[in-house]
């Protein structure tokens, strides 16, 4: 007696193997939000530094260099959250 071997689903093109990655390893994408965040305040204070008499160069590169180290700050707590323990 012959027997027939059980008939496969057909398969598509667009069908991909399984690959089974290590998500938490992927290199970050470039921008975030403290980017965003750092590039619109420095964009304000420059605007108000322009139109304002109290607000002069001297206090833009005061203000400049204080929201520069806190974007700095964040970027670095950020980063040491996500160091993989091995």
């Amino acid at each position: 007696m012959s027997t027939t071997p059980p008939e496969q689903p057909p398969t598509t093109p667009y069908e991909r193997p399984s690959v089974n990655l290590n998500i938490g390893a992927l290199m970050p994408t470039p921008g975030n939000a403290e980017l965003v965040v750092y590039i619109l305040a420095t964009i304000l204070l420059g605007i108000i530094a322009l139109s304002s008499d109290n607000f002069n160069a001297g206090g833009f590169a005061t203000i400049f260099g204080v929201i520069t180290l806190g974007y700095l700050i964040s970027r670095g707590i950020a980063k040491a959250s996500r160091v993989l323990e091995r």
